[in-house]
């Protein structure tokens, strides 16, 4: 039987979330080229994938931040994510801007979480893992205690890796970047060929394509 990983993998690409263009790549807002893209909010659009990651990231809450008291979800990706998990733990939910409105209350975290309230936090995708941290760090700022944060998918860069470490966060996915090169190996998306270019990008995604 396959793995949590390695299923989650072939629904993104079921669904067409996975995108390869080595011939015509991606301009990340990090202004990283990329042969690759994984757009999660697609799983908001399919029933069955939108509950299969409601419980797998339920399920990894309470596996490994069975302490959590009140949900936050990352603003944009993953308001509905979090909001789904929240629901499904009974928790209560708030989500975190980018940074503060400049109008109305200037709010950065929206809604009402429990004063000091130990949070887990959902994201839904992690490249370089500045976004996802700002929100920890907004969170933390306002008194909150992050206890750790779930995401969909991760590309596993090293430059996220130490960030999260650095930031004293641990991180559990639902998939992860080699998970998803294989299957799309196996299922025939990609080829042999295409595997040894992917790794040189991930190797150093700041210099390829240039």
């Amino acid at each position: 039987m396959e793995d949590l990983k390695k299923v989650f993998a072939g629904k993104l690409l079921a669904i067409k979330a996975i995108k390869l263009q080595p011939n015509d790549p991606f301009t990340w807002a990090s202004g990283w080229k990329s042969p690759f893209y994984c757009d999660n909010r697609k799983t908001l659009s399919y029933h069955d994938v939108r509950s299969f990651v409601k419980v797998e990231l339920t399920h990894a809450v309470l596996e490994n931040f069975p302490e959590a008291e009140a949900v936050a979800g990352v603003a944009t990706g993953a308001i509905a994510q979090g909001a789904l998990v929240a629901d499904e733990l009974a928790l209560p939910y708030a989500y975190v801007r980018p940074k503060p409105k400049d109008h109305g209350m200037k709010n950065q975290i929206e809604g009402q979480l429990p004063e000091g309230a130990k949070v887990v936090v959902v994201e839904d995708l992690i490249s370089t893992g500045g976004s996802s941290l700002k929100a920890v760090a907004a969170l933390r700022e306002a008194g909150f205690n992050v206890v750790g944060m779930v995401a969909s998918y991760t590309y596993g860069f090293p430059i996220a890796e130490k960030a999260f470490k650095d930031a004293d966060v641990k991180l559990v996915t639902l998939t992860d970047y080699e998970h998803v090169v294989e299957k799309a190996l196996e299922i025939g998306y990609i080829k042999e060929s295409d595997v040894e270019m992917l790794h040189q990008w991930r190797r150093d995604p700041a210099s390829w394509g240039k």
